[in-house]
């Protein structure tokens, strides 16, 4: 690759976050669950990696390094945002602008929302990994820095909690 001096680095850096921040938002926002929490994560995110970027560019995938570097970042603020929550129960909802939310378009956005936010941090970023993002086993075991076993296992959990809180509950004044 021919050097392209600090301008057509950055040219480059900016190619990669037109094509990117979309995914890397909404990848935040099914990992943490608040709209706000999500952009400042990506804003890291990017910064972290516009640091790295001569050697992150050359990289077989950056958008996967991006990616891990996003969720690492996501899980590691997860005690945190967890002891903000409980800070502010009781205090007034701040709804979300229409035009930020990520999830237009699902049938069953509301009951999707509710299910995953009952998931661990861990679990919901295994299942976006997996199957928002369409990583493997395998690739989402390097994002998050664990055993494909992990990944299967905190997927399997993962998987049978959204079933139970999504199945639907019977009807007892139903006759079968």
């Amino acid at each position: 690759m021919a050097h392209r001096g600090l301008y057509g680095v950055m040219d480059d850096f900016n190619e990669f976050v037109a094509g990117n921040l979309e995914q890397l938002l909404k990848t935040a926002y099914l990992v943490t669950w608040d709209g706000g929490e999500a952009e400042d994560l990506v804003q890291e995110c990017l910064f972290k990696v516009a640091r790295r970027w001569p050697r992150v560019r050359v990289m077989a995938q950056p958008r996967a390094y991006a990616r891990r570097v996003l969720v690492n970042l996501a899980l590691d603020a997860a005690g945190g945002r967890a002891r903000r929550r409980g800070e502010l129960d009781g205090a007034p909802a701040v709804a979300d602008e229409p035009a930020r939310d990520l999830l237009v378009g699902l049938e069953t956005r509301t009951e999707l929302l509710e299910a995953l936010a009952r998931l661990t941090p861990r679990q919901r970023a295994v299942l976006v990994l997996r199957y928002f993002n369409d990583l493997t086993e395998a690739q989402t075991a390097e994002v998050l820095g664990c055993s494909p076993g992990t990944v299967k296992s905190n997927a399997s959990r993962g998987l049978a909690r959204l079933r139970e809180v999504l199945a639907p509950i019977p009807n007892p004044t139903r006759e079968l």
